[in-house]
């Protein structure tokens, strides 16, 4: 059955994936082991505080997780490219698991050099099931069609974690106490990535025998541009959390920035869900080009700076183009990568939109202390149209035109 008769059975295209074999455990799964992500920052700051440490120490032990799991997801993913899914995410998650209840006992106050190694090794080893997942849907969710839209709700559903894994942090803390918050995340990495790992696809997958390249994925120059691209887009979204946080502050509200924050969430969750029933473009690679000025034109409204009011609107619009945008991005990686590199490419777009969301918070706190909270959001606006100009020149060749990561079935 191809797409089109799954739609005229009455099945949307988000129905027939969430209905497809594995989808629910895979999906599930992902977002549970994935939680650690959404928890580990503010679990880590509310532990150090709770020892007497100081906010340096806490950003300090913050930015050595976030680094050193971007330095080395693309690491893992090429191992798990060259071999298999289910020991290295094991592994992986044992691992990392084992760091996080060190951050939690070994008292980072006092043993610093402990609390940094702990959170090196946990951030460097953190299983990687975003990339896993979005390896195996074109195995376990039938047609086209429907394969771009289990990318659009992975895209989507992304926005779950960070607004999840802090809520659980302040709940096991009020539970059980100040440490609680990373022993959760390690109970839920870790249960999430063993629940991933032993299910059936995962377990059949195998990495491709081909011949291997030291650049892996990198060698591709259309690869390098989409990685630029989600350089900037990150570098948007990194923009708009401190922008908005140093706006409520003006407005006299700080507290509202967590609400604006979490509109922006919610307009990229509802419209994620909305995207999966587009067709699949003859021209990916022209469709997110047109998505990066759609989200360019979402965060532009923001240099107005209304007030508190208004704004909750324009926070909702602006989050609404970022699944689209990724989920057209993984379309494309899926179609760019060379053979045999395909979880390492989606490592490397994890690690480039978090290079780029790191970049942009720093540079909009500069710009709050130097300039104006409309000057951050015209940054914001910028970021996203400089990932649309690099988007400009084709990234697919025409041999690459109307090809399918896999075929109607």
């Amino acid at each position: 059955m191809n797409a089109d008769q799954t739609l005229s059975s009455g099945r949307t295209p988000v129905g027939a994936v969430l209905r497809s074999r594995h989808v629910p455990r895979l999906l599930s799964a992902s977002l549970i082991g994935r939680l650690p992500t959404g928890m580990a920052p503010l679990a880590i700051l509310l532990t150090v505080r709770d020892g007497g440490g100081d906010y340096r120490l806490a950003g300090f032990l913050i930015a050595l997780y976030a680094a050193s799991a971007a330095v080395c997801g693309p690491v893992m993913g090429r191992l798990i490219d060259r071999t298999r899914q289910a020991p290295a995410l094991l592994t992986s998650a044992s691992v990392s698991a084992a760091a996080l209840l060190v951050l939690a006992f070994a008292n980072p106050v006092r043993s610093p050099v402990i609390g940094a190694v702990a959170a090196v090794v946990a951030g460097a080893v953190t299983p990687q099931l975003e990339p896993c997942l979005r390896v195996l849907w074109e195995h376990v969710v039938p047609g086209e069609r429907n394969v771009r839209a289990a990318f659009s709700l992975d895209a989507a559903t992304q926005e779950l974690i960070f607004v999840t894994g802090p809520l659980v942090v302040l709940g096991a803390i009020a539970v059980a106490g100040p440490t609680a918050g990373l022993v959760f995340a390690a109970v839920l990495g870790f249960s999430g990535a063993t629940w991933f790992a032993t299910a059936r696809p995962a377990r059949a997958w195998r990495g491709a025998r081909v011949e291997r390249h030291w650049a892996g994925p990198l060698r591709s120059a259309g690869v390098l541009r989409l990685f630029a691209v989600l350089v900037c887009v990150g570098a948007t979204i990194g923009v708009f959390t401190v922008g908005i946080t140093g706006y409520a502050e003006t407005e006299g509200s700080p507290a509202f920035a967590g609400w604006l924050i979490a509109l922006n969430a919610a307009g990229a969750l509802v419209c994620g869900i909305g995207y999966t029933a587009v067709r699949a473009a003859h021209r990916e690679d022209r469709r997110l080009l047109v998505l990066l000025a759609l989200l360019a034109a979402g965060y532009l409204p923001l240099v107005l700076t209304p007030g508190i009011v208004l704004m909750f609107p324009l926070a909702f619009v602006s989050g609404c183009a970022l699944p689209a945008v990724l989920a057209s991005a993984f379309a494309l990686i899926a179609r760019m990568a060379p053979d045999g590199t395909l979880t390492e490419a989606h490592a490397w777009m994890i690690t480039s939109f978090g290079v780029g969301n790191a970049i942009g918070s720093a540079l909009a706190g500069t710009l709050l202390d130097v300039a104006s909270v409309p000057a951050a959001f015209v940054l914001a606006a910028a970021t996203a149209a400089a990932s649309a100009l690099l988007a400009v020149p084709r990234l697919l060749p025409s041999s690459a035109h109307g090809r399918s990561a896999r075929p109607d079935s």
